[in-house]
């Protein structure tokens, strides 16, 4: 059974801009351009008519979308988009519910596998803005996860589904999911998306074998 494509909606003031990421978004089977917006005024009109997965959301429109976000994001999964090379207003998007940021200058491939990974409910960023996060936040997480916990929950954090965790460690799924749902417990959070936030805030990210010793299940 062919899955139905990703519905996009692009919101950016410039208009060049959207016409070529339109164009080459459409080259790609599995993801649909559903609708456009080039003002903030106009976003949530056009979501309500235009229902998507995901919202490419430049968040320098014609005035500053970052407390939107939140909002935003009961609405739909949203993508920022930004030339900013700031920290601060990605952590800021984060926390306030955006699933992934993408700056403008990376290659149309790393947005493609950004959407890809939104729409199937993980978070996604760049490797170098996991650093950065992860730099300024200590590793106080570990005081409370198992040796196995943090590694798995870092690899929450790097966007690796269940399977793909279970293959890098060497254990059952169903082992990952155990230990998952011991980890939600223990750090007070709903989803894997909330997880992911945690992972960067305690630095969990960078090091999935924080003691270095060998794997165990």
């Amino acid at each position: 059974m062919t899955k139905a494509p990703i519905k996009l909606v692009i919101a950016d003031d410039h208009e060049l801009f959207r016409q070529g990421l339109r164009s080459l978004l459409l080259r790609h089977r599995d993801l649909q351009v559903v609708g456009e917006v080039e003002t903030s005024a106009a976003l949530k009109e056009t979501l309500a008519q235009n229902p998507c997965d995901v919202l490419l959301l430049d968040l320098q429109m014609d005035r500053w979308l970052l407390g939107e976000v939140a909002e935003l994001s009961h609405l739909t999964k949203v993508l920022i988009l930004t030339a900013n090379e700031t920290i601060e207003n990605s952590v800021v998007a984060l926390r306030a519910g955006a699933r992934a940021i993408v700056q403008k200058r990376f290659a149309v491939r790393t947005l493609i596998e950004a959407i890809r990974a939104v729409a199937e409910g993980l978070v996604w960023m760049p490797p170098s803005l996991q650093a950065e996060i992860a730099s300024q936040w200590g590793n106080s997480g570990l005081k409370q996860l198992t040796d196995r916990e943090a590694q798995i929950v870092c690899y929450v954090g790097l966007g690796l589904r269940n399977a793909e965790i279970a293959d890098r460690l060497g254990i059952a799924e169903s082992t990952v999911k155990t230990h998952l749902n011991n980890v939600f417990q223990k750090v007070e959070v709903r989803d894997r998306v909330e997880l992911a936030m945690y992972a960067l805030r305690h630095g969990l990210v960078v090091n999935p074998n924080p003691t270095n010793e060998p794997h165990q299940s």
